[in-house]
């Protein structure tokens, strides 16, 4: 009897290890949240976690509700790892699976936290957040793809997006200057 249990713990053990496993994909989500709770920002990165805008809004607001009065940076909630950082009107957070290394989840907080701080020149709340949203995909973009961590360094995040803390490269005058000096190039190859 002790013969035919034994397999049968040995593959259970060996499932639970499985799962374990490491893996690249340590980001399941992240999103941005208004001192209300409302979405302002969300990426999802495990389509089978929470498929529908329903499902995400509704974990996103259970999540806000038990985060949003505590004075902690980690959450377990509804099996997940969260790790968030408040800051005057918002509430950034990452989220792991329940096994989940906290310090690297906190690392993409921190990068992400820090990326938009120099981006919106210190102003990490929510009016200036919204008028920097492509900006502010771009830097999500850049630490995180697919689930994947490719950035922890924040520095190396503001270059990569090539952004300056004095001048928005898609600003109207920039996409002018753009527009003028093709206008002037089909000018002059015209004319030769």
């Amino acid at each position: 009897m002790t013969a035919q249990t034994c397999p049968r713990q040995h593959q259970r053990t060996t499932m639970e290890i499985a799962s374990l496993e490491p893996s690249l994909y340590t980001v399941k989500a992240v999103f941005i949240l208004d001192n209300d709770g409302d979405r302002l920002l969300s990426k999802y990165y495990d389509t089978e976690l929470y498929p529908s805008m329903k499902e995400q809004k509704n974990f996103e607001k259970n999540v806000f509700n038990k985060t949003h009065k505590a004075d902690n940076e980690i959450a377990f909630v509804e099996g997940m790892t969260i790790v968030y950082k408040c800051s005057i009107d918002l509430f950034f957070y990452v989220v792991g699976s329940a096994q989940e290394n906290e310090l690297m989840l906190m690392a993409v907080l921190n990068c992400l936290f820090e990326s938009l701080s120099q981006i919106l020149r210190k102003n990490v709340e929510r009016r200036c957040l919204l008028d920097n949203m492509d900006g502010v995909f771009l830097v999500v973009d850049e630490i995180i793809d697919g689930g994947v961590i490719l950035e922890s360094d924040p520095q190396q995040v503001i270059q990569k997006v090539n952004y300056r803390a004095d001048e928005n490269p898609l600003s109207e005058q920039s996409v002018a200057q753009i527009m003028q000096s093709a206008k002037e190039q089909i000018k002059w190859s015209i004319l030769k």
